[in-house]
């Protein structure tokens, strides 16, 4: 089995762990390497294949590890993590239970789970992907933005507010759960819109069903930036439109074993 280890970058032990993990996975047999999802990093007696396609990554980190992997992973493979941050919940695995759980999926093999990811356009221009979500907000504090938002070319929606959230399901359990959203089972295909600090008490969250057209009209004259999962990919201007669409390339993630409605429990309630 092919095996790609990617470590945060920035944190030494997950670096450590993952070469040790690689050299584990080399002695039994398998093609492992270490990278840093698109940068290549120093290859101290592990094999390097900054062009092969892996059958399995692991991501060594957090969340924001998880998705900065997936940002960059072209195509899509099936992704494990091994949480080396604070809550980890895109994370299954814990540092001292990977080796023998992916010894057994090696053996085994294994299930994996897809996710739906958002694309994004401005003005019919490609802005890229999100896993959790896409952010619309405003570049000065407390200065409130308006959009409209039109579900198959209908108007659904005029309301004022800081910004806007648009989430996966996925994503339902990260910022716009912070901002009043629901929690929404990852299996449901739809798109989360959670207004940021609206200014009408009647502008509440919507789930829309993700076969429907939905458009997000921006009518401010002040700043405002789109953000894809914590990444800055564009600003928008008065008039804009940004559509939201269904990716074609989903998130592939391996099953853990580790629940859902299990990891809602001890990771976000018991914090």
């Amino acid at each position: 089995m092919k095996i790609n280890c990617i470590p945060r970058p920035d944190e030494p032990d997950a670096i450590r762990y993952a070469y040790d993990l690689a050299d584990i996975l080399q002695k039994d047999g398998h093609d492992a390497w270490v990278d840093y999802a698109g940068e290549q990093g120093p290859a101290e007696g592990v094999k390097t294949h900054p062009r092969e396609k892996p059958d399995l990554a692991v991501i060594v980190g957090g969340d924001g590890s998880v998705l900065h992997a997936v940002r960059h992973l072209s195509p899509q493979v099936p992704i494990i993590g091994v949480n080396f941050g604070r809550v980890g919940f895109l994370t299954d695995l814990e540092a001292q239970e990977a080796p023998a759980f992916l010894r057994r999926i090696a053996q085994e093999g294994f299930s994996v789970e897809k996710r739906m990811r958002l694309r994004l356009s401005i003005d019919g221009r490609h802005m890229g992907d999100a896993l959790n979500e896409a952010v619309i907000v405003t570049e000065r504090p407390a200065k409130m933005l308006k959009f409209a938002v039109m579900v198959d070319g209908i108007a659904a929606e005029t309301f004022r507010s800081d910004g806007i959230i648009l989430a996966t399901p996925t994503g339902s359990t990260a910022y716009a759960m912070s901002a009043g959203g629901p929690i929404i089972d990852p299996r449901i295909r739809g798109y989360l819109l959670v207004p940021l600090a609206p200014y009408m008490l009647s502008s509440r969250p919507h789930l829309i069903s993700a076969d429907r057209s939905l458009g997000i009209g921006f009518e401010s004259d002040k700043p405002a930036s789109l953000v894809l999962d914590g990444q800055q990919a564009g600003e928008l201007e008065d008039g804009a439109i940004v559509r939201v669409e269904e990716s074609p390339e989903p998130a592939i993630f391996v099953n853990g074993g580790k629940s859902f409605f299990i990891k809602v429990d001890r990771k976000l309630r018991r914090l």
